[in-house]
């Protein structure tokens, strides 16, 4: 027989929902996905590789597994996302900062270019590509400098745009966006697997395109998207249903600003059926001068508790896929019926969320977790 849901408390809520977004990640891992991909599309042995995301060193494990550890490639990844990933000597590892670039983020784009650049006539690339390449590899356009890329990121960042139309400015000013760094391969062949964290999935956009081939290329190029939402998203769902969860909704719509999603989440669960409903996608934010601590998913989790304020029977885990949410440690929070109270409104005034949630034991903290397809919001009501 199927579980007895209505007997559960907020504790055992918490704990399914966690399990069910750690399933839907585990889908969706870096190795995992790129190993499936090299046998699905049958990717010759490559003669380099370089690997630029916060999923980067969970992507070139699989590759090195495969190919062997003698080929030479350059890993770019976040602070502390290569931890446990057993990269080979000849797999160099750059860690730099995310959201916003820094010192690291320059190097590990001067040597992508330097690297790429170098290759042979007849060499084949395996570039592996995840979200967060914008930040963690950078080369300013002339004239440009560090400082100006730190004042770009944070002004995007605090302006509430979508992926699409931060990334469009951020090429603008890069000179490895947009197609720019495998337009210096000099090469025969390039193989570009890449896990998407934008709407849509369009290569151009994923890290700003670092991974995107460029115009009338002198070399043969191959792109697949190899994981997205909607895979992380199935994957939840089929784990819900092999525990007796009916599925009420499975929706990518998260993509507007964190207040008209709360809204539309706190009323289809008011109204809804019991059972779990899952939405996909990433939202917007946009921030005070001198935010505090928080993220879009830590924001999004508060407005919702706000929305079932008082209904008991309803709790909901918000966070995002690679373990992070904005400039935290943590990747988002829980909402319940009890959480909304004094100060929740302060603090999302002043983009402090994370700070009430954790005072409530409400944040969510993952880790690292070797993959990056946007958000998960996974609400459970009985």
């Amino acid at each position: 027989m199927p579980p007895d849901n209505s007997r559960m408390n907020n504790d055992d809520a918490r704990a399914l929902l966690s399990d069910l977004w750690y399933e839907g990640v585990k889908a969706v891992r870096g190795d995992t996905c790129t190993t499936v991909a090299l046998d699905t599309h049958d990717v010759p042995c490559p003669d380099a590789i370089i690997a630029v995301g916060k999923a980067a060193a969970s992507m070139a494990s699989a590759a090195y597994a495969r190919f062997g550890a003698d080929i030479p490639g350059l890993v770019v990844t976040k602070y502390g996302h290569s931890e446990g990933t057993n990269l080979p000597p000849n797999a160099q590892i750059i860690e730099s900062a995310h959201p916003v670039p820094d010192a690291n983020s320059l190097n590990a784009g001067e040597r992508l270019i330097a690297f790429v650049s170098t290759l042979p006539k007849d060499s084949h690339l395996l570039v592996l590509v995840s979200g967060g390449a914008s930040s963690l590899a950078e080369v300013p356009a002339p004239g440009l400098t560090l400082a100006d890329a730190i004042v770009q990121n944070h002004k995007l960042l605090a302006a509430g745009l979508d992926i699409h139309e931060m990334n469009r400015r951020r090429k603008e000013t890069s000179q490895i966006k947009g197609g720019q760094l495998l337009a210096r391969f000099p090469g025969a062949r390039t193989t570009v697997l890449a896990m998407s964290d934008v709407e849509g999935d369009n290569l151009s956009v994923i890290g700003s395109g670092i991974g995107a081939l460029p115009d009338n290329t002198a070399f043969q190029g191959t792109a697949h998207i190899i994981a997205s939402n909607a895979i992380a998203r199935a994957a939840v769902a089929n784990a819900a249903i092999t525990r007796g969860l009916p599925i009420r909704v499975n929706d990518e719509t998260l993509y507007c600003d964190v207040g008209k999603a709360a809204p539309m989440i706190g009323a289809t669960l008011r109204n809804g059926d019991p059972g779990l409903y899952i939405w996909g996608g990433e939202p917007t934010v946009h921030l005070p001068d001198n935010p505090g601590r928080g993220g879009r998913n830590q924001a999004l989790a508060l407005l919702v508790a706000q929305q079932i304020a008082r209904h008991p029977g309803i709790t909901a885990l918000i966070a995002g896929t690679d373990g992070t949410d904005g400039p935290t440690q943590d990747a988002g929070g829980f909402a319940d019926g009890t959480i909304w109270g004094d100060g929740a409104e302060d603090a999302l005034r002043k983009a402090d969320s994370g700070s009430y949630l954790g005072e409530k034991k409400a944040l969510f903290t993952s880790g690292p977790t070797g993959t990056n397809v946007m958000d998960l919001a996974l609400a459970l009501k009985t």
